[in-house]
């Protein structure tokens, strides 16, 4: 075989693994891009916090439990959809898994063996349910926990300083969005019944009123005469300015649109 039909093979191979690993990631639309996860070290370097810590055991738990949820969706649910969502969302998560557990050996953090307690119940009611009202309830309950887990990874993604657990943050947000997407063309997310945003808070005016008070607060008398210089100053500039404009006009520069580019 020759280097070169060596060369195109391997990068064949290197594409397939892609798209295995990363959900979706060939069916992304065209025009949103997808982040490169080769732009990002993960060598386990940086302060690893308490915070962080809890991440890498809540990817895990989420895996646990879903894994087993997706394959009861295969044996209890009358819909092919509903199939085929549990069995992508299962496999995804074991793919998911996979990089948790090399995360947490490189950091050192033990990782839970079994669903927590809540995760449980959820399995548990499943388990009782059949045909639609198992649907009802597994698009339910694993809808509720990705739009939980959805900002913790946000947070974490955004603010942690390890770049392995920033690396394992932006694989996890990934396969969470695409999962969130799969079970909402399930057709029978109730969207209504998903709890309310938070309303803004108050620390969003904070500039607003720093800059009120500083308008509001009394001027020196001192400072009079510097501002009417300023001021002065700054108007025979502009009229200086004006006076060349009007005498040699330049042609307007065209700014080029940007574009972006998914990984």
């Amino acid at each position: 075989m020759s280097s070169g039909w060596r060369r195109l093979c391997s990068a064949a191979l290197l594409a397939t693994a892609l798209i295995l690993l990363v959900p979706d990631k060939a069916r992304a639309a065209p025009d949103v891009p997808v982040p490169p996860e080769n732009l990002l070290s993960d060598r386990g370097r940086g302060e690893i916090s308490d915070a962080d810590r809890d991440f890498v055991v809540k990817v895990r738990l989420a895996g646990l439990w879903e894994i087993p949820a997706g394959e009861m969706a295969q044996q209890k649910s009358d819909s092919a959809r509903i199939k085929r969502i549990g069995r992508n969302i299962a496999d995804q998560h074991v793919a998911l898994d996979e990089l948790t557990r090399n995360a947490a050996k490189k950091l050192d953090i033990e990782l839970p063996d079994e669903p927590n307690k809540d995760q449980k119940g959820w399995l548990a009611e499943m388990e009782e349910a059949e045909g639609a009202e198992f649907d009802d309830v597994y698009i339910d309950r694993l809808r509720a926990a990705h739009g939980k887990i959805f900002p913790a990874i946000a947070t974490i993604r955004s603010s942690t300083r390890n770049d392995t657990v920033r690396k394992l943050a932006q694989q996890a947000n990934q396969f969470v969005m695409t999962h969130m997407t799969l079970l909402e063309s399930s057709g029978i997310v109730d969207f209504a019944a998903l709890p309310t945003a938070p309303a803004p808070s108050a620390a969003a005016a904070a500039p607003t009123q720093v800059l009120s008070a500083a308008e509001d607060a009394p001027s020196s008398g001192a400072n009079v005469p510097l501002v009417l210089a300023a001021l002065a100053g700054g108007l025979a500039a502009g009229a200086f300015a004006t006076r060349q404009l009007a005498g040699s006009r330049r042609p307007a520069y065209r700014s080029r649109r940007s574009r972006y580019y998914g990984g």
